[in-house]
């Protein structure tokens, strides 16, 4: 017995060390998870205007850094942003938190470049460098350690001399992303709509060949460590796309992700063709798979969410209803509404978020500018759940709020939209906004293991909001309603002069009925309606001299409300004006 005993301890003791290791890890992990929770900044109050799914806050790290595109994180959080423009203090910016609030303590402007457009986009860190886009470069420059800017100068990756091209560069935006094995890959928009020899021309066919898929249309290879490249020294990698702003390599199955904007103003220029609801709706936001090789069928097609099939365009014969051979062609992964403006998207790669979230899509919907008469769209972060290469479930709204209204008439009502996305090294998750360069951090705390259908049910709700439902052909069409309003302002404040029918007196005051002034740039208008006007003008070859009074005693949403309806009455036939627009003049006396 004595000798059993003894045994039994033997074995007790020459197995503790696995025990007690064993222990070891799981009070670790348990630490470690709890560490990390509390590790985290203090979320906002209002989660910085944001509504997110049950257990994740936001945290407003800066608030208006200038018109913010991409941005990227390194490793030790500092935050870098590509603006649009370059402006006196550089075309990059860069933040640091110092104090670990979640809120900026530094903020440094930076960038030793000339940015040749207005499109600067990237922002990526790759090897240890910052990758960084204007409208026709991509430039990178080496980070420093422990340095927020870095010290180095700036070198060219590759140029696109698109000022010089045969066909020109309407959407020149580069983004850029790069794969496991050293290529890095950018998307050379196309430089019109649909490949019509005059660009955007009502009722005119499109070119067939394209001769733009040459240079355009496409998404080229490049190697990501040598300097000095040009267009040519790339390999076209896919084509057929008309143009990306969102765009991710997906390391979980080594492929590379894009999303295409679709062609604009199917109503306007093919009204026989298409309604103004079908225009809204129509084409798709493609979410595409892009193999090497991949052919989208831009110019020749689009796809058609609703029906879910890719459709010939009516420059190619289409009707919205006929299919040719679209099933050709590389079909999306999901088809979103039409003109949500997606420019981001970024695959999930961290461990703070719930484990649904692993390797699942992010995109950022920038939000649309042309589905009038309906209400502006899109605003939002969505989330696509991934498995196998694949969506494994339906879309879901991640983040809204951003635009700050609930129905946006004009795109410029938008306090913020959503525009770059990216991850922090603890697995936080960035967004910037454009019109101001908002940048908010977005954490998980709560449970990740009982995350689930009752955290996501106040977000599925808000897929019925204004900017992402579907909206109904006659209920949601505003312009009944707008016209209706900015027709009782315009009879209080301007019909006595300019007469209900906009044809004015023959005398001291202006027809509005078929002028260039009330039909052409905003602006001007704008303006005329804040300052007044006064002294000899010609309107249809007839001078007039009279005195318009200022109306800037009229309230933003009166003065958009008023131009609008003349702008669409009496025969003229121009976009809408919006509170946002006139605030901005406003604000430029």
């Amino acid at each position: 017995m004595k000798f059993f005993i003894q045994t039994i301890f033997k074995n007790i003791l020459k197995s503790m060390p696995v025990v007690l290791s064993g222990i070891l890890f799981l009070v670790c992990i348990g630490f470690v998870r709890y560490e990390h929770v509390n590790d985290l900044p203090k979320g906002d109050a209002d989660n910085g205007g944001l509504f997110l799914p049950g257990g994740f806050s936001a945290v407003v790290v800066s608030d208006s850094v200038g018109s913010a595109r991409h941005l990227a994180v390194n490793k030790n959080g500092d935050v870098y942003v590509k603006l649009r423009r370059v402006g006196p203090k550089g075309g990059s910016v860069a933040l640091r938190d110092t104090d670990q609030d979640g809120k900026a303590d530094i903020i440094e402007y930076f960038g030793d470049y000339q940015d040749p457009g207005s499109y600067g986009t990237a922002m990526r860190i790759y090897k240890d460098y910052i990758y960084y886009s204007t409208a026709g470069m991509v430039l990178r420059t080496k980070l420093t350690p422990g340095k927020l800017i870095p010290d180095g100068k700036s070198e060219v990756i590759l140029t696109d001399d698109y000022k010089n091209k045969v066909h020109g560069s309407e959407h020149i935006a580069k983004p850029i992303t790069f794969d496991d094995a050293g290529h890095m890959y950018v998307p050379f928009g196309s430089p019109g709509d649909v490949c019509q020899l005059q660009n955007r021309v009502p009722g005119l066919a499109g070119q067939d060949p394209c001769p733009q898929l040459e240079e355009h249309g496409g998404i080229w290879q490049f190697d990501a460590d040598k300097p000095g490249q040009l267009q040519k020294d790339g390999k076209r990698y896919a084509t057929g796309i008309r143009s990306v702003v969102g765009m991710d390599w997906n390391h979980a199955d080594q492929t590379l992700y894009a999303l295409q904007h679709g062609r604009d103003n199917l109503s306007r220029t093919w009204p026989d063709l298409y309604s103004p609801w079908q225009s809204a709706m129509l084409p798709s936001e493609e979410f595409l798979r892009v193999k090497e090789g991949a052919n989208a069928g831009w110019p020749y097609y689009y796809y058609d969410q609703m029906q879910g099939k890719k459709l010939l365009n009516p420059e190619y014969a289409g009707d919205g209803k006929k299919a040719g051979k679209g099933k050709e062609f590389e079909q999306p992964v999901i088809g979103f509404p039409g003109h949500w403006a997606p420019n981001d998207l970024y695959f999930y790669r961290g461990d703070q978020f719930p484990a649904r979230y692993k390797n699942g899509a992010f995109i950022a919907f920038h939000g649309s500018t042309i589905r009038a008469p309906y209400p502006q769209a899109g605003y939002f972060v969505c989330f696509v759940p991934f498995r196998n290469g694949a969506p494994s479930g339906p879309w879901e709204v991640f983040a809204d709020g951003f635009a700050g209204v609930d129905t946006i008439v004009n795109t410029a009502d938008a306090k913020a939209r959503p525009m770059g996305i990216a991850m922090g090294p603890d697995g936080s998750l960035y967004v910037t906004e454009s019109v101001k360069g908002k940048i908010w951090r977005i954490m998980y705390k709560g449970n990740r293991a009982s995350f689930g259908k009752a955290q996501l049910a106040a977000m599925e709700k808000r897929k019925n909001n204004p900017n992402i439902k579907t909206p109904d052909e006659v209920d949601d069409n505003l312009e009944k309603k707008i016209l209706s309003q900015g027709e009782k302002s315009y009879k209080l404040y301007c019909g006595a002069c300019h007469q209900g029918d906009g044809k004015g007196d023959g005398s001291r005051f202006p027809p509005l009925a078929g002028s260039e002034r009330v039909t052409g740039e905003k602006r001007g208008l704008i303006e005329v309606i804040l300052k007044g006007m006064s002294g000899p003008l010609k309107v249809n070859g007839v001078e007039y001299n009279g005195v318009m009074p200022a109306h800037d005693f009229l309230k933003d949403h009166e003065i958009g409300l008023i131009l609008t309806y003349i702008r669409a009455s009496f025969g003229n036939n121009a976009s809408s004006i919006g509170a946002g627009e006139v605030k901005k003049v406003r604000d430029m006396k």
